[in-house]
């Protein structure tokens, strides 16, 4: 039974549906071992590739496991699981991309309006940022009210709901949190220096400065998602590379081996 493609290079998204859908109806009941990559890519008509992404996306929501040897099981009811229904599959790098165009010009409009009062307020989130004391979770928290608190010094609602959105999309997405997952794993945490090189630029006026800092921070962002995962982003360069391949040769008539 084939799967249909939602959109151009969204393929692996119809195959979450259909494993879902499969789990929630018993088909493949919780503790129950998924039909192989090989098996799996013949019956739904896709690539092995596809399959491998959709499973990524089914293990970071907890509905699936990966045991390295044995294959992949059931660990949860659908009809259970945390956020079931997959509403963004947005990537981390396209949201961070997205984020590094808008807030760095945010920034630089900022460093022409900013007051005392709004300056002692992001250095108060900025201290929060770097206390050690504090969880994960408020840390993170600091770091997003940090960028919203920038975004309303420009006084422009539109930008606010902007960079809210694209804050709220890193744990929307399966394929964001998964990333940002590996990210914390290894100890990579919100840069206490980067965020005070933008609010010394903010202080100083300095639209420039202030426009190069934040561009400069998510630029590093990235950088360490792509040191936290670099495995990953290689798989998923194969994978987009194979599908593309598939798709060709499937148009042309030609059957390709996973």
């Amino acid at each position: 039974m084939a799967v249909s493609r939602r959109s151009h290079g969204r393929l692996y998204l119809a195959v979450v549906d259909h494993l879902k859908q499969a789990i929630e109806s018993g088909v493949h009941p919780v503790g129950g071992r998924l039909p192989s990559e090989r098996e799996l890519a013949e019956e739904l008509g896709v690539s092995r590739p596809v399959v491998r992404e959709a499973i990524i996306v089914l293990e970071s929501r907890g509905l699936v496991q990966t045991r390295h040897g044995a294959g992949v099981f059931v660990q949860t009811d659908a009809e259970v699981a945390t956020a079931a229904t997959i509403d963004s599959d947005s990537g981390p790098f396209e949201v961070i991309e997205a984020r590094r165009l808008l807030e760095g010009e945010i920034a630089g409009l900022a460093a022409g309006l900013v007051t005392e009062r709004q300056i002692a307020e992001m250095q108060r989130l900025i201290d929060r940022i770097g206390d050690t004391r504090l969880d994960e979770a408020a840390r993170e928290k600091a770091d997003r009210a940090f960028h919203i608190a920038l975004a309303r010094v420009t006084d422009n609602d539109v930008l606010v709901g902007i960079v809210e959105k694209l804050w709220d999309m890193r744990y929307q997405s399966a394929l964001c949190e998964y990333f940002f997952r590996r990210a914390r794993e290894i100890g990579i945490e919100p840069p206490v220096d980067e965020h005070q090189k933008v609010l010394d630029a903010l202080k100083a006026g300095d639209t420039d400065a202030a426009r190069a800092a934040m561009r400069e921070h998510l630029a590093r962002v990235t950088e360490n998602l792509l040191i936290a995962t670099e495995e990953d982003v290689r798989d998923r360069a194969r994978l987009r590379v194979a599908e593309r391949r598939f798709d060709f040769a499937r148009r042309a008539g030609v059957k390709v081996r996973g």
